[in-house]
């Protein structure tokens, strides 16, 4: 097994490969703006760490978000064309699970990113492996009940010290915790399907994107 994995859906352009055992290689910069830009030279990067080639990949990983448009299409299209010119499965992963996944804790605690428009997306785990509900778009306050006394991770936690006071890290997704979390589902007897945790390599954006058609347009009367 080599899984190739990657994760767009935040400020966090980030690439990994995993053996089936463990990380062999792993690549992530912040940078909000520069998804498309950054994602194919992360994947090089790691490729070469690794001393391998594309066509050894056996399977792609990908963050399917939620996150903003822009961003996060890109993970997924460049998930899905390798898939399909190498010929090996994609498997979609909640972006919000592989920060759950990253964080090792055992108890209750909610994950929140960075939605922008002063607003988090989020969902709440039982523990590192186990999300309780589905991943949900709000603003901070109006869910500071249903999160209050329990720790919280993600750059969207950070940002709203009031409604989450024990914030903690990770901040950022990292594309070697989605790789292990996916390895960890396949070694179970998974197939990559639904069942198993899985998701469709589709874009979870939760909302509308803030480009919109105008609904009125000017008409001009020809002379």
């Amino acid at each position: 097994m080599l899984l190739l994995a990657m994760d767009t859906a935040t400020a966090a352009v980030t690439a990994a490969l995993h053996d089936g055992s463990s990380v062999v290689a792993e690549s992530t910069r912040v940078d909000a703006r520069r998804h498309g830009e950054l994602l194919l030279p992360a994947v090089d990067r790691v490729l070469g760490e690794a001393g391998t080639k594309l066509d050894a990949v056996t399977g792609i990983v990908v963050g399917v978000g939620p996150g903003p448009y822009t961003g996060l299409r890109v993970g997924l299209v460049t998930a899905t064309t390798f898939a399909s010119a190498l010929g090996v499965p994609v498997h979609g992963v909640c972006t919000l699970d592989g920060l759950a996944y990253a964080s090792g804790l055992e108890e209750p605690f909610t994950v929140a990113t960075d939605a922008r428009r002063k607003e988090v997306y989020w969902a709440r785990y039982a523990d590192a492996r186990t999300r309780l509900t589905d991943a949900a778009v709000d603003r901070p306050a109006d869910i500071a009940e249903q999160v209050a006394g329990q720790p919280a991770v993600g750059a969207g936690a950070l940002l709203y010290p009031e409604t989450f006071p024990d914030a903690r890290g990770p901040e950022h997704v990292s594309a070697a915790a989605l790789a292990s979390l996916a390895a960890e589902r396949l070694a179970a007897g998974g197939d990559g399907g639904s069942g198993d945790g899985f998701l469709d390599p589709l874009p979870l954006y939760l909302r509308r994107p803030d480009a919109q058609v105008p609904k009125n347009y000017k008409v001009v009367t020809p002379r």
